[in-house]
């Protein structure tokens, strides 16, 4: 629980590192494997890198949850996507009633998938005007998000539904990252150019009201940020300190955890990114947050969906490490 922002920054700004021995093991482990050394590429890193923030030589995947986050932003009156703000209502009941894209992939990855809804009846305040979110809004939207992860989660995935939440994500990252309104605004749900140049436009708008706030992260999180953003990262925060390992999905979701890396370089070092998505500034946020991509499958739908594909390559990571025999126990000879 999250009593201030002060205590926010706290726990971002907190150092937390993976278990080396682990890493040990579980690299010594891969080297004994049935396969030529480094064979299965990125599977075996991903689990090394799994091994370390589970602690084990081993990890496992027995309890994954997915936890998507909705919220509406006042700033989508301004007409900056194709859909209103009723179609986020409407999708939370689609998800509640197992119909959405992501009740299928959790339903096919065997993840648990938990759906929050914060104050879909109360958009965040336009921030081309005034901050999105009061210190108590924020405050409220970080603590949802950290009381929803589990303390016996093996890894979580994050997720979001909120129509205009693409404006919100490249607003927090021209504050964050610099570069022009254009270079980090993109087609949201499908907008023709024309809609995309006032998008930006409207974005360069609220950057130029809360500019002088650009050197405090999670500040630009409060106004530019909406409520299921501020959500996810409060999410990833409470991830870290149980330290469990965390599965991004895209664009907006890399944007709601952003303020952490600018905050403390080494504290995304517990997530990876799961896709790169069909949106144009995804590419430019993956390479500023240092994260690399599992997948690139030209997904742009959100609500956890590039995450949740994501999951099963992670899953066949855990399986041939911890599956597979070794040399010794199949009775395969090793390379003179």
């Amino acid at each position: 629980m999250f009593d201030t922002i002060h205590d926010i920054k706290q726990a971002a700004l907190k150092q937390i590192s993976p278990d080396q021995q682990a890493i040990e093991l579980a690299t010594e482990r891969q080297a004994q494997l049935t396969k030529p050394q480094g064979s299965l590429g990125k599977l075996e890193e991903i689990a090394i890198w799994l091994a370390g923030w589970q602690r084990t030589e081993k990890p496992k995947l027995n309890k994954v949850d997915t936890l998507i986050f909705a919220g509406n932003h006042g700033v989508a009156a301004r007409g900056v996507s194709l859909f209103p703000a009723e179609v986020t209502v409407q999708m939370v009941g689609n998800f509640e009633a197992g119909g959405a894209a992501i009740n299928q992939l959790c339903q096919q990855n065997g993840a648990n998938l938990k759906v929050v809804a914060i104050d879909l009846d109360k958009p965040t305040a336009d921030f081309t005007t005034e901050a999105a979110m009061s210190e108590n809004e924020f405050l409220a939207a970080v603590n949802i998000g950290a009381d929803a992860v589990s303390n016996d989660a093996d890894m979580i995935t994050l997720g979001e539904m909120g129509i205009a939440n693409t404006t919100s994500a490249s607003a927090i990252c021209l504050a964050l990252f610099g570069g022009t309104a254009e270079d980090w605004t993109g087609r949201g749900t499908g907008l023709a150019d024309d809609a995309v140049s006032k998008k930006s436009q409207i974005i360069a708008e609220a950057i130029e009201l809360h500019s002088e706030f650009k050197n405090d992260p999670i500040e630009i999180l409060r106004r530019l940020g909406g409520r299921e953003l501020a959500a996810i990262f409060g999410a990833t925060l409470a991830a870290r300190a149980k330290n469990i390992p965390v599965l991004l999905d895209g664009f907006i979701c890399c944007a709601a955890v952003a303020p952490l890396f600018a905050l403390n370089k080494s504290a995304l070092n517990i997530a990876v990114a799961g896709h790169q998505s069909q949106e144009q500034a995804h590419v430019k946020l993956l390479q500023a947050l240092e994260l690399d991509p599992l997948l690139k499958m030209d997904m742009r739908l959100g609500e956890g969906s590039g995450a949740a594909v994501a999951l099963n390559i992670v899953r066949a990571a855990v399986a041939t490490h911890n599956g597979m025999a070794t040399f010794a126990e199949a009775a395969v000879s090793t390379k003179d």
